[in-house]
């Protein structure tokens, strides 16, 4: 079977603009949460890598975490990331409560 998809929510602010903030958020297979994030960690920092030599972005790796992108000037928060089970919002079932109108 196949691992579960997760959602890892990192907090990310910009450098040298206060009060500009967000989500930068990630996706792919895990077997846990914290292995969720320490993935997400390694693909960013793989990204930030790449990036600063002037490489191509890394994208999907075989168990679908991977990177689109990478904006220099915004920091992001591990301590504060947080991960869940991804939930697809257009999925008939959903693995959050079951419960949808049809």
């Amino acid at each position: 079977m196949p691992l579960p998809y997760f959602e890892v929510d990192v907090p990310i602010h910009r450098t040298g603009q206060p009060g500009l903030s967000g989500v930068h958020v990630f996706t792919g297979r895990a077997d846990s949460q914290s292995a969720a994030v320490r993935i997400a960690h390694e693909v960013y920092d793989a990204t930030r890598a790449a990036a600063a030599a002037g490489l191509e972005i890394p994208h999907g790796r075989p168990d679908g975490w991977g990177a689109c992108g990478y904006r220099p000037g915004w920091e992001l928060d591990w301590p504060a990331a947080t991960a869940s089970r991804w939930n697809n919002p257009y999925s008939w079932t959903r693995a959050d409560d079951g419960d949808f109108e049809l």
